[in-house]
């Protein structure tokens, strides 16, 4: 999800009808998988199969390929997971794994660290550089950092629904409150992309309970007794239903920025609440911006401040910058800065510069790489795939047109983008799972670790707390107070690094408590983005 803590208008209005009933109106013959069914069917016994044959053949490691842009000594290697679990020795995907060593002494290694930053169609290959970061260092020392790309991501079986060229086409213009034409428009794509997806052999083998499977099976091929996890964001969800699976082989978990796992809420009822979220975390920017007018110059309230965005916005739909960024682009580039508050200056800078008559600065914010055309689409195929085969979605337009066209009145920025990214649900033909109800009783898990931000939009609060109580009693929460930046492990908050040191290095918990916030960002003319290496971003869903 691009999905509950929801402030002030945006939280009651969400609560009493925009979040909560298009969920149960999408959900409402289904019946939620209880974990039970899930862990004895023949999928369950075949990830058991894939498991075994995981453990035996172990993982090859070796050089990386050049495509990975993982420098020596990071190694790199496969693991072969079925397609379809119930038939284990029938097609296999491979997926790509990364490695670095610990650094500690041997004596006082803890084994493999496995990270997922999120998505769906993100990949965690990437974390062993973490490792060289200072906020890592002493998790470094201690674990085998070890990222991979899950099934269908990347060289892990990368899947496509559309020309990547095509998807990516820029400039492109989209509306906060689209006409009647518009939404015409929108709908065909989504059913062509749908439909582009549908020519995916194995496609309905893409959910979140085969990602859970293939971490079992990764865990096994790392020869790990039990798992040692770090999920971000989406990572939380599929990480929650391994835990719930496969209780007795979970060792530490930590569940940073998590997914509310409520099946009534996979995943339309999320993104709704989500987009709603979106608006007050987009209200802090501005917040900011004003109070530093000094700086930027673009006025001493939130009001002044959003409208001088939306003057870009007329703009920009009028003369795209450079030739490569419409209104579609501009709100990309500023999502951003809801995700994270690293964003906030650049961004700040970027608007300014712009109206100021210096659009270069845009350009080189907002800009799409067209290099990363095949990686952003193979991302949004994997997210729509694994999004529309996990749970039912609402199949008449009408519901989506309702359930949106109200809440953008209250929540213009990021409503009906997320829509339109959700839009090809509508037009699956797939099969669609009912979601695992997340459940362990007390006792089966060893303690683990929730981090959550309060003012978190992709990933509203209220998530955390609900996965906090569906655990048994095995969760402690690390709140960071007064904060919304999506991600925190390694990040900037020194007491919420403290506390997942302590957790993995010696299984300890904290018992709910709260961390002060990060210092807010530095107000400066600027254009990139200067945060400490978090698992967060908005890479992560």
């Amino acid at each position: 999800m691009r999905a509950a803590v929801l402030y002030g208008i945006l939280g009651s209005l969400a609560l009493t009808g925009l979040a909560a009933a298009p969920a149960a109106d999408a959900a409402r013959t289904a019946t939620t998988v209880h974990v039970s069914r899930a862990a004895d069917g023949p999928e369950a016994r075949g990830a058991a199969v894939a498991a075994d044959r995981a453990a035996g053949a172990g993982v090859d490691f070796g050089r990386c390929p050049a495509a990975e842009g993982l420098p020596a000594p990071i190694e790199c290697g496969t693991v072969a997971v079925p397609l379809d679990y119930a038939h284990p020795r029938g097609r296999q995907l491979t997926l790509t794994v990364s490695r670095i060593g610990a650094t500690g002494p041997r004596a006082e290694r803890q084994g493999k660290l496995v990270f997922n930053p999120g998505g769906p169609g993100g990949s965690g290959t990437y974390f062993p550089l973490l490792s060289r970061s200072p906020e890592w260092r002493r998790l470094a020392a201690a674990y085998d950092f070890v990222g991979y790309a899950p099934r269908g991501v990347e060289r892990s079986g990368a899947l496509s629904c559309q020309d990547p060229d095509e998807f990516m086409k820029a400039p492109s213009n989209t509306s906060e409150h689209p006409s009647e034409r518009e939404k015409r428009a929108r709908i065909e794509r989504a059913h062509a992309y749908a439909d582009g997806c549908a020519r995916i052999a194995g496609l309905r083998h893409y959910t979140s309970l085969n990602n859970a499977r293939d971490l079992e099976v990764l865990r096994a091929a790392l020869g790990e007794r039990k798992l040692t996890y770090l999920g971000a964001s989406y990572g939380t969800y599929f990480g929650s239903l391994y835990a719930a699976l496969y209780p007795g082989h979970v060792r530490r978990m930590v569940f940073d920025s998590p997914v509310d796992p409520d099946p009534r809420q996979i995943w339309y009822g999320n993104n709704l609440r989500q987009s709603a979220a979106f608006e007050e975390r987009w209200a802090d920017w501005q917040r900011w911006v004003a109070k530093h007018d000094d700086v930027y110059g673009l006025g001493r309230s939130r009001w002044e401040v959003a409208a001088a965005y939306q003057r870009a916005r007329e703009r920009i739909e009028e003369e795209p910058v450079a030739g490569r960024i419409g209104t579609a682009q501009l709100q990309a580039a500023f999502l951003r800065a809801v995700y994270a508050d690293g964003y906030w200056a650049p961004a700040a800078t970027a608007l300014a510069d712009y109206l100021g008559g210096r659009p270069e600065t845009l350009a080189e914010f907002a800009a799409d790489d067209p290099s990363d055309n095949a990686a952003e689409e193979n991302g949004n195929a994997v997210y729509t795939a694994v999004e529309c085969n996990d749970a039912p979605w609402p199949t008449d337009w009408e519901t989506w047109d309702r359930d949106n066209s109200r809440l953008a009145r209250v929540a213009p920025f990021e409503t009906w983008e997320n829509a339109w990214m959700n839009l090809p649900c509508a037009f699956w033909t797939g099969p669609r799972q009912q979601p695992l109800d997340v459940r362990t009783g007390a006792g089966e898990l060893p303690p683990v670790l929730l981090l959550a931000a309060e003012r978190d939009a992709a990933t509203p609060y209220d998530g955390a707390r609900e996965l906090a109580r569906r655990l048994g009693g095995s969760a402690d929460l690390v709140t960071e107070k007064d904060a919304g930046s999506h991600g925190l492990a390694g990040g900037e908050n020194g007491c919420v690094n403290k506390h997942v040191d302590t957790y993995l290095l010696t299984g300890r918990t904290p018992g709910d408590v709260a961390c002060a916030p990060h210092p807010e960002p530095k107000a400066e003319r600027g254009g990139k983005r200067s945060v400490a290496p978090g698992t967060g971003g908005p890479a992560v869903g």
